[in-house]
């Protein structure tokens, strides 16, 4: 193994461990405000309380999702999974996308419900006290998950730390509720803002699975990072074309392969020399870990090709 190939293979190892201890902390967080705020909605009666609740739930679910699909993320290449087992935090960033869409489903039903027939709550300190205390945790992991990901490019952490930004701005929501009825007395406060949970966390749900869908369905890499790539191949010495480019995302992984034109009367040796040199290049280009094969060809073969099929137009 290269010193660069040490040096990848240890960073791959750091990472997981980072992501590892991220998941952790979110499901023990994610149990200790599930079993708190449903206590503190069966004292005060808040179905805002509820909505933030549920969504406490959710996110129990999707933490253990998270942290299962990292782990499995995290296994080595093996025989039936040469490319890795990175796709397994898009998967996991997937579930996750769809628990939150069902939990704003059943939120709005409960809202309109609570909104048409209101019902006094109780005990609103208790639940103002709860709410507070959720938000300096969330806070806290949102911190330490922040970090890991800007550590590891992580999906599904990404995702999970969604989940607890998102958690932050609901708890705002109902302390603002409960403030609302405590001053006022108007028990509506209380379902609106619990509908207005429900369309922020479907919100975010979109966004999770417009995100996790470019990994699944392998979709290129953007145009200003294809064009770097494409401009470090061509830097290399020796180096007289290159065609077929093709990028994707897989979980904190980025693959990237590319056929590579030199001058054909050189030896396998040289022309192989020259194809490492092109995939070093474009691993140091890219953030995190990086998998780069070069097709070796000759300079100006006419052969049949990607790029041409890609731009032919489509026809009905």
């Amino acid at each position: 193994m290269t010193h660069r190939g040490r040096e990848m293979s240890d960073a791959h190892r750091s990472n997981s461990r980072l992501r590892q201890l991220a998941t952790r902390a979110s499901l023990i967080v994610a149990v200790c405000l599930v079993a708190v705020k449903f206590a503190a909605w069966l004292a005060t009666g808040s179905v805002a309380l509820l909505a933030s609740a549920v969504d406490a739930l959710v996110d129990t679910g999707s933490s253990l999702v998270t942290h299962f699909g990292v782990r499995y993320a995290g296994q080595p290449p093996d025989w039936d999974h040469r490319f890795g087992h990175s796709k397994g935090e898009a998967i996991a960033g997937f579930t996750q996308a769809t628990f939150l869409a069902g939990a704003a489903g059943v939120l709005v039903i409960q809202s309109i419900e609570r909104f048409l027939f209101p019902v006094s709550n109780r005990s609103l300190k208790l639940g103002i006290a709860v709410i507070v205390c959720s938000m300096i945790v969330a806070a806290v992991l949102v911190a330490m998950q922040t970090w890991v990901v800007r550590k590891t490019r992580s999906t599904a952490i990404a995702a999970d730390r969604a989940h607890y930004v998102t958690d932050i701005a609901l708890n705002a929501g109902v302390l603002i509720a409960l403030g609302i009825t405590k001053v006022t007395g108007w028990e509506r406060a209380d379902p609106v803002m619990a509908f207005l949970i429900a369309g922020y966390i479907m919100w975010n749900a979109y966004g999770i699975a417009r995100s996790v869908l470019t990994q699944l369905l392998d979709r290129e890499l953007p145009e200003s990072d294809r064009r770097r790539i494409r401009d470090a191949v061509l830097a290399c010495p020796g180096v007289r074309a290159v065609h077929d480019l093709r990028t994707r995302n897989a979980g904190d992984r980025t693959f990237v392969e590319f056929h590579l034109e030199v001058d054909g009367h050189l030896s396998v040796a040289q022309g192989h020399a020259i194809g490492d040199a092109a995939e070093t290049a474009v691993e140091k280009l890219l953030p995190g870990t990086v998998d780069v094969t070069a097709h070796l060809e000759p300079f100006g073969i006419d052969d049949e090709r990607l790029d041409d099929r890609v731009n032919e137009p489509v026809t009905g």
